[in-house]
């Protein structure tokens, strides 16, 4: 499981600044946090399943806009709007 830490305009998806996520990549781990906070996905990632202009994500302090990025258990994941 990583550690996803949600942004105040998100939060109210989640009611949490910080959640857990399970997936091997950054798309599985936005993935499993739609299916328990439906609609959360669509507000990071468009139709084309890229990532919104306005937003950031970072997997280990590093930034990225590719969501085939490796995540391990433990992994922080950072979302950024």
């Amino acid at each position: 499981r990583s550690r996803v830490h949600v942004p105040t305009l998100l939060q109210s998806y989640t009611r949490a600044a910080e959640v857990e996520g399970q997936g091997a990549t950054l798309d599985a781990v936005l993935r499993d946090l739609d299916a328990r906070y439906p609609g959360l996905r669509f507000r990071i990632i468009d139709e084309q399943d890229r990532l919104r202009p306005h937003m950031r994500l970072f997997v280990r302090s590093q930034d990225t806009r590719d969501l085939a990025t490796t995540v391990s258990d433990g992994d922080e994941v950072h979302i950024v709007g």
